[in-house]
């Protein structure tokens, strides 16, 4: 279960930080409130998740999500730019993330 509320931080994680530009630098009320909720919820699935993951490993896989999700969020939404070595080691990033899980005595 701890490894589910994990995953789920993670995509909330990618959630706040794809609406950080709608908040335009924090200064626009509705999305401001939605970016603050989706990092609170993140952190406390993080926190709940570390109730029975080791920190470490719980962490890195929290920060693995968002940056993996984070950027495919900016190549399909943002037109961010997205070439071979990019997705490359993107790639290796969620290697990592699963290499992670795999080696976890959690």
């Amino acid at each position: 279960m701890s490894w589910f509320v994990l995953v789920v931080a993670g995509l909330l994680e990618v959630g706040w930080a794809a609406m950080l530009p709608q908040t335009e630098g924090l200064t626009r009320l509705g999305p401001t409130a939605g970016f603050v909720a989706l990092l609170a919820a993140s952190m406390f699935g993080l926190a709940k998740a570390t109730e029975t993951i080791p920190l470490g490993t719980a962490y890195a896989v929290w920060v693995g999500i968002g940056a993996a999700g984070t950027t495919l969020v900016g190549i399909v939404v943002h037109d961010d730019p997205a070439g071979a070595a990019q997705l490359g080691f993107l790639a290796l990033l969620v290697v990592s993330i699963v290499g992670l899980k795999v080696a976890s005595s959690a």
